[in-house]
Formats: structure tokens, sequence, C-alpha cells
């Protein structure tokens, strides 16, 4: 029995290693990520410190103009009778209050507008089951553009009944650091809009721009959902599969009717956001996506009939303007739908009444 545990262990020895001819695979976020996806998370993170650094110059400033303030405050005392400065510190007491109860109004109003949306308002909800698609970059930004969908909802008039779904991970974890997001009147799933939402399945449109459907009107009795997604150039029609997956209908903003752009006519969540609530409140499409849409992206008639009869120079000093605000704004970081050419909008003529 020794000889024979001998003879396999020298037989082990003297074999050839059985090796795995197949190259081991790159590492995952170089497996996920393309050239081009590469260059916008650099430039995305380009951004970020840029805006980190402009941040903290903003605080800077802000607190040496509370300090030149507050020595004129300290100045203007000192150089009054004792009379006057007691009149002077009541009189600024006054408008302190007065601020503060104007605050306080605003955000009770704001309260009941929200309260009575979640009963009888249009229901919008984000979708944040792509949370592990994204890098931690990508879902910082998306969070921060939830925080400013919620802002956005809370000034409308008439704002909507928003719900986010599947909110869990590093998604949940981003949220929760946001300011007061415990409190935020909202509707806030660990669960998928399908399982949320199991009886109002018939109810519910993804929005997305792949469809072949038409939003022509908003109807209070369904559910629009928005995807959660930043860089959708990696995942090309992942919210239209997942739909059609699921069995739901699909939509798409009228922006063709209204807008022709030389590019994907996908836009960030909050701008999506921004176009439905605009649209609750004035019923008007046109309106709606020229009040949000960005001015850079959109150009009338008369200046691309210019263009295209050869004003090179006026096309030459657009272009500029455009890499400038590139520069200084960071474009195209946190809107996903951007690819490496500039999306151009003309506004659509008008069809002859």
């Amino acid at each position: 029995m020794q000889m024979d545990a001998v003879e396999d262990h020298e037989n082990a020895l003297h074999s050839p290693q059985k090796t795995d001819p197949r190259p081991a695979p790159p590492p995952e976020d170089q497996q996920a990520l393309s050239k081009n996806a590469k260059k916008k998370l650099l430039k995305q993170q380009r951004f970020e410190a840029r805006k980190a650094e402009k941040k903290a110059m903003e605080k800077e400033r802000k607190r040496k103009e509370a300090e030149r303030k507050r020595k004129e405050w300290e100045e203007a005392l000192a150089s009054v009778p004792e009379e006057e400065r007691s009149q002077l510190i009541e009189s600024r007491k006054c408008l302190r209050r007065e601020r503060i109860e104007k605050r306080s109004e605003e955000r009770e109003m704001k309260i009941q507008r929200l309260s009575k949306a979640k009963e009888s308002g249009q229901n919008i909800i984000i979708d944040l089951d792509f949370s592990h698609l994204m890098t931690a970059s990508e879902i910082h930004s998306l969070v921060q553009q939830i925080m400013y969908c919620y802002a956005v909802n809370g000034r409308c008039s008439c704002p909507g009944h928003l719900w986010l779904t599947g909110c869990n991970g590093e998604m949940e974890k981003q949220l929760q650091r946001l300011p007061g997001f415990d409190k935020w009147i909202i509707e806030k799933e660990n669960r998928s809009y399908m399982e949320a939402l199991n009886e109002q399945k018939e109810n519910l449109v993804y929005l997305t721009a792949d469809s072949e459907s038409v939003l022509d009107e908003l109807d209070p009795e369904k559910y629009y959902i928005i995807g959660g997604l930043v860089d959708r150039n990696r995942w090309k029609g992942i919210t239209m599969k997942k739909a059609q997956e699921q069995g739901i209908l699909t939509a798409k903003l009228p922006i063709g009717s209204y807008l022709k752009m030389s590019s994907s006519q996908v836009l960030t969540v909050n701008q999506v956001m921004e176009i439905l609530l605009k649209f609750l409140e004035t019923k008007d499409w046109r309106t709606s996506f020229f009040e949000v849409i960005p001015q850079r992206k959109r150009y009338d008639a008369e200046s691309e009939e210019n263009q295209e009869e050869g004003n090179g120079e006026a096309e030459s000093e657009e272009n500029q303007r455009e890499e400038n605000k590139e520069e200084e704004n960071g474009e195209g970081c946190q809107e996903e739908e951007e690819s490496s050419r500039k999306k151009q909008c003309i506004e659509a003529p008008r069809s002859p009444g």
C-alpha cells in the first residue's frame, strides 16, 4: 500500500501539469468599460475634482464674506450711541424673525403640496435596479440627479408623486447620506416596481427613447418609469429590453415633434423628470422641452441655415463657445447620452394650420 502511494506521488511529479489555455479575463472594471467609457470616466473624475475645488473656494469666499459683515456690524455698533445701538440690534432681530417665519411658511406649503401629490398626483418612478451596472462615481452622479428631482418637484405648483424603487446596496447608502433624506415625502422601495406595484402592471409605462409609441398625454392612472442609469452608452437598449421582458408598456417623449436632434434623444434623469413636471403644469410639450433642454443643444432654424450656407466663421465661434462650456461646466459628465460628437437640435417647423 505504501508502494502504491509512492508510485502515485512520483507519477504526479513527472506528469505535466494541466493548464487552462484560455487567457485570464481582464479585471472587472476593465472588462465592463469600453475605451470611450473610460475616457468619459476620466473626464468625469476631472470634473468632480474641479467641482470639489470650486466648492472649497466658494466655502472660503462665504466664510470671508461672513467675517467681513461681522466686522462691519461690530464697527457700526461701536460708532453709534447706546440708544441707537439697541434700536439697530432690535431691528436686526426683527428681520431675522421675518426670514425664519417666511421659510417656515414656504416649508409648510411645500409639505402640503407634496402630501396632496402623494394622494392624487401623477405617479413617476425612478428605477434604481441598474446600480450594479454603474461605477461609484456614476452612482454618485445619479444620486445628485435624484436630489435635484426632489427639489424641483417640491418647488413645482403641480408636483408629482415620486417613487424610488430597487433602492439597495451602494445606491441606498449614498442616498442615506443626503441631508434630510429620511424626511423626503416620497415612496422609497427596496423592492422593484414589479413587486411593489404588482397589481398595477397594466398601468406601468417605461419611458425609453427606443420605444415606437409616442407619449402624447400623461394619463393620471399610469405610473411612468424613468430608468436610473447614467452611462447608457455601455448598455444601449437595456431599458427597452427590460420592459419587453416584463411585458409592460413603453413610450417615448415626443421630442421629435418639436426638436430635431442629430443624435440620441436620451436625456438625464433630472431632465426627464423636469420635462414631465413642466408638462403637468403647462400641458404644453413644446414649452416643456424648450424650458428644460439646455440652450447649448438647441439652434434655431435660421442659424442652422446660415451654417449650412457656409458661414464657417460663425460655426467656428460657436464650436469654441461649446468647447469652453465643456471645460468650465464639465459638460457630458452627467449627461449619459452624449457621444463623441455634439448633439445639435433645431426647432422643428410647425405644421401649417
